[in-house]
C-alpha cells in the first residue's frame, strides 16, 4: 500500500528579512533598517506600526501596478495636450474631448472616435486618453490597426481565440490610424470580433482618417463591414477635425527658421 504524498513548505528561519519577503511584505523587508529607525525614533505603538507596514506596502504596490499598466498599454511617448492648438484646426470640437479626458465614456462603456486628415493631432488626443486612463486605475491597450489584425493573423485557431479575448479584456482598447491601409477579406472579420466582444461591455476609442461610407474600399469584399460599423458607432461620440497638417506646418516653420540662420 503506497503512503500518501506529504507537500513539505519550506518556511525562512528567524532571519527576519526572508520571512517578510516570504510573506509578501518585500518593500519593508527592503528598507527594514530603516524602518525599525524611524519606528523607534517615533516611538510608534504596535498599532502604528502595523498602519505603517500597511500604507507603505499599499503604496508600492500601487507603483509598481501603475507601472506595469503603463508598459503594457503600449502608448509609448506623446506630447501632452497642454501643447495642442486648439487654433490650428479649422473645425474641432473641443467640448467633445476635453469630456473624453475627464474619462465619463469608459464608465459608461461608450467609444469614441476621432475623424480626421493625418497630421490633425488625432493620436496625441487618443494617446492623451489613453494615458489618463493608465493614470485613473483602468487597463489600456494602445494599438495600431494593423498590429492588432497582423496579430489576429495567425493559423492557429485557439491562439487566435486566446489573443481576441486580450484584445476584448482591457476597460479601454485605442486603435489608432484605422482604414489607413487596404486589408485583405479575412481583416474586417477579425476586427469585428474584437468589437463585438467589447460590444456594450468595455469602450473603444479609434482614430481614422477615412469617413465611414470609405471603409468599404479599406476592407473590400467583407460583408460584415455594416455591422461592424454598427457596433462602433451604437453607443459612440464621433467626432471630425478638419484642417490642414499641423505636421506640416511645424516642419514648414522649422525650414524657415535654419533659412534664417543661414
Amino acid at each position: 500500500m503506497n503512503s500518501p504524498t506529504t507537500t513539505t513548505t519550506t518556511i525562512p528561519s528567524n532571519d527576519l528579512v526572508s520571512q517578510l519577503t516570504y510573506i509578501g511584505l518585500k518593500t519593508v523587508a527592503q528598507n527594514l533598517d530603516d524602518f525599525i529607525a524611524r519606528a523607534t525614533k517615533g516611538r510608534w505603538s504596535p498599532r502604528t506600526i502595523l498602519e505603517e507596514v500597511s500604507r507603505t506596502e499599499a503604496r508600492e504596490r500601487a507603483r509598481l501596478s501603475l507601472e506595469r499598466r503603463l508598459r503594457m498599454s503600449g502608448i509609448k511617448s506623446f506630447k501632452a495636450m497642454a501643447d495642442f492648438d486648439w487654433n490650428w484646426p479649422k473645425k474641432i470640437e473641443r467640448d467633445v474631448i476635453e469630456r473624453a479626458l475627464t474619462l465619463d465614456f469608459i464608465q459608461e462603456n461608450r467609444n469614441l472616435i476621432l475623424l480626421g486628415r493625418n497630421g490633425l493631432g488625432k493620436t496625441m488626443i487618443a494617446k492623451n486618453i489613453a494615458h489618463s486612463a493608465v493614470m485613473a486605475g483602468y487597463s489600456v491597450l494602445f494599438r495600431g490597426a494593423a498590429d492588432i489584425i497582423e496579430d489576429l493573423q495567425c493559423d492557429s485557431p485557439e491562439l487566435r481565440r486566446r489573443k481576441i479575448q486580450a484584445y476584448a479584456r482591457p476597460h479601454l482598447l485605442c486603435i489608432d490610424e484605422l482604414a489607413y491601409l487596404s486589408y485583405d477579406d479575412n481583416a474586417a472579420d477579425l476586427l469585428y470580433q474584437v468589437i463585438n466582444r467589447r460590444y456594450e461591455r468595455r469602450s473603444v476609442v479609434i482614430t481614422t482618417n477615412r469617413a465611414f461610407k470609405e471603409w468599404n474600399q479599406v476592407f473590400p469584399n467583407a460583408t460584415c463591414i455594416a455591422t461592424l460599423l454598427d457596433r462602433l458607432t451604437h453607443h459612440a461620440d464621433v467626432t471630425v477635425i478638419d484642417g490642414e497638417s499641423y505636421r506640416v506646418h511645424e516642419s514648414e516653420q522649422e525650414a524657415a527658421a535654419r533659412r534664417k540662420k543661414r
